[in-house]
C-alpha cells in the first residue's frame, strides 16, 4: 500500500520560517507524500518549491478557532486558490454548532465549498471540543454541504485524533467522503491505526517518521 499518498505533511506554527517550509517542501518531494499543508502565506512559496513533483498544496482556512465570519473565509479561500493552493482545510464555526445553528454551519461549508469550486475541501470539526452527538452532526452537516473530507482537529487544541472519532465520523459519512485524522499522529503503528478505524488521509507534522 502506498502509505506516502495517505500524508499531508504539516507545518502550521506561527515561527515556521522560509528556510523551514523548505525543507518540509523537499521532504515531501523525497516521499512523495499527498500534499504538505501550510499557512496561506507559504502557499506561493511551496508551489515554487513543489515544482516538479505532484505533491500537492493544501492551507487551512479560518485557522485555528473558526470563529471568523463566513464571509471572511470565503474570502480567504478564493485568495489561497489564486496564490495555487490545491486543497482547503477550512475550521468550521464551532460555536453556532454548540448554539444548535445547524443552517449556519451548513451554509458556511457550502459557501466555501463553492469558491473552492473543484478543488478538495476538508472540513475541520475540532473533535476534543464536541460531544460525540455533535461530531455526528457535524459530519452530516458538512456532508449534505458537498464537502469532501472531514477532518478530526487543527492540532492546536487540547487534543487530536482518536480512533474513537475517526471510526465515528467514518460511520457517519460512509464510504463515499474522506475522513482526515490529524493532530498526534506521529508513528507508523498510529497511521495504521487510523487508516484502520477509516481514515484515508493523515495529517502529520511527523511525516518522514511515519515512512
Amino acid at each position: 500500500m502506498n502509505y506516502n499518498k495517505y500524508i499531508d505533511n504539516t507545518l502550521l506554527k506561527a515561527d515556521a520560517t522560509s528556510e523551514q517550509i523548505k525543507a518540509l517542501c523537499e521532504e515531501s518531494k523525497k516521499y512523495d507524500f499527498k500534499s504538505v499543508c501550510v499557512n496561506p502565506s507559504f502557499i506561493s512559496y511551496s508551489k515554487e518549491c513543489l515544482k516538479g513533483s505532484d505533491v500537492l498544496v493544501c492551507t487551512v482556512i479560518g485557522f485555528p478557532l473558526g470563529s471568523m465570519t463566513t464571509e471572511a473565509k470565503v474570502f480567504e479561500t478564493k485568495d489561497a486558490i489564486l496564490k495555487g493552493a490545491d486543497e482547503i482545510d477550512m475550521v468550521i464555526n464551532i460555536s453556532k454548532l454548540k448554539d444548535k445553528d445547524y443552517d449556519y454551519v451548513k451554509n458556511e461549508i457550502k459557501a466555501i465549498k463553492e469558491a473552492c469550486k473543484d478543488h478538495t475541501l476538508k472540513v475541520i470539526l475540532e473533535c476534543c471540543l464536541l460531544t460525540k452527538e455533535e461530531i455526528v452532526k457535524a459530519s452530516l452537516l458538512a456532508k449534505e454541504a458537498n464537502a469532501d473530507f472531514v477532518k478530526t482537529s487543527t492540532g492546536f487544541s487540547k487534543g487530536g485524533a482518536t480512533i474513537e472519532d475517526v471510526k465515528l465520523m467514518r460511520e457517519t459519512v460512509g464510504e463515499e467522503m474522506g475522513v482526515k485524522a490529524a493532530g498526534g499522529v506521529r508513528t507508523h503503528k498510529e497511521m495504521l491505526e487510523m487508516i484502520e478505524a477509516g481514515a484515508t488521509r493523515i495529517g502529520t507534522s511527523s511525516g518522514a517518521k511515519l515512512m
